[in-house]
């Protein structure tokens, strides 16, 4: 662990504009740490005992090579366990429920004691080409599969078609549940969306091209990662700010995910993850 260089990460303004200006205001993010020694870090959960889980995927994103694994992360940054749970693949977004914990991973998803780690149990999903984040929304457990625009709905130990749109889910990637709204990101145009348990459709912001991870900001608006190395935050009206841009450094800003009012973000490459703390 070691303490976050502000100048390489360089906050940016305002970038993109519309309809009536966010009274609330864009937040900062004030670096808090920054973690090494990860091999292509992309998703974060919540372990049961207040640590991070980290996946590693070790390699190219869709290679089946047994090589991917989960490593624990105090809140502090330091690294508890590296193979928390390993041989798995290509690890990507994961959540936990009832004491499990759900990894999208290439074309099944993996389900683990979220208190033990190790190995978990397999469930495959036919019709999966690119599995990538997961959410717990309205008692489900939701993945989203980039490669075909689908989610899926793992129901008592099984895979199931829960929602699929061409027209709005090109290159879908994050996932949060919200209440009584699913949040949903697109890599292709950079929406957000929400969707509500009734498959209603709202447009909350677009032009984040490559949208990842979504997390909500205390007293309104949202955080979205765009992975190739930005932040941003968009407002109820649409109004997008990108807070951080990373792209000229080479830092990734992969799965976004805000616990209360800290976010933290793990960095594909150069193999890191780094924590803010979300200031208004």
């Amino acid at each position: 662990m070691r303490a976050l260089a502000v100048p390489v990460l360089a906050i940016a303004g305002l970038v993109a504009c519309a309809g009536v200006p966010d009274p609330v205001g864009p937040p900062l993010l004030e670096p808090l740490w920054v973690a090494e020694g990860f091999a292509a870090p992309e998703g974060v959960a919540l372990a049961p005992d207040g640590n991070y889980l980290i996946s590693n995927v070790v390699g190219e994103g869709g290679e089946k090579d047994g090589n991917g694994y989960v490593s624990k992360v105090s809140p502090q940054g330091d690294l508890i366990e590296r193979y928390w749970a390993a041989k798995l693949n290509g690890p990507k977004g994961m959540a936990v429920h009832d004491g499990k914990l759900y990894v999208a991973d290439i074309d099944a998803v993996l389900v683990i004691d979220a208190e033990k780690g190790g190995l978990g149990d397999k469930i495959r999903v036919d019709s999966a080409k690119f599995l990538n984040d997961v959410t717990v929304w309205d008692g489900k457990v939701l993945v989203s599969d980039s490669g075909t625009g689908n989610i899926i709905e793992i129901v008592d130990g099984a895979a199931k078609l829960w929602f699929h749109d061409d027209a709005r889910f090109g290159g879908i990637n994050g996932l949060l549940g919200d209440g009584d709204r699913l949040l949903i990101s697109t890599m292709t145009t950079g929406s957000l969306y929400a969707l509500t348990a009734d498959k209603v459709f709202t447009d909350i912001a677009t032009g984040m091209e490559n949208a990842d991870g979504i997390g909500l900001v205390p007293g309104g608006g949202y955080l979205v990662s765009s992975w190739p190395g930005e932040i941003h935050y968009a407002a109820e009206d649409g109004t997008v700010t990108t807070l951080l841009d990373t792209t000229e450094a080479g830092v990734l800003q992969n799965d976004l995910t805000v616990f209360g009012d800290v976010v933290i973000v793990p960095n594909w490459e150069p193999g890191t993850v780094t924590a803010w703390k979300i200031v208004r």
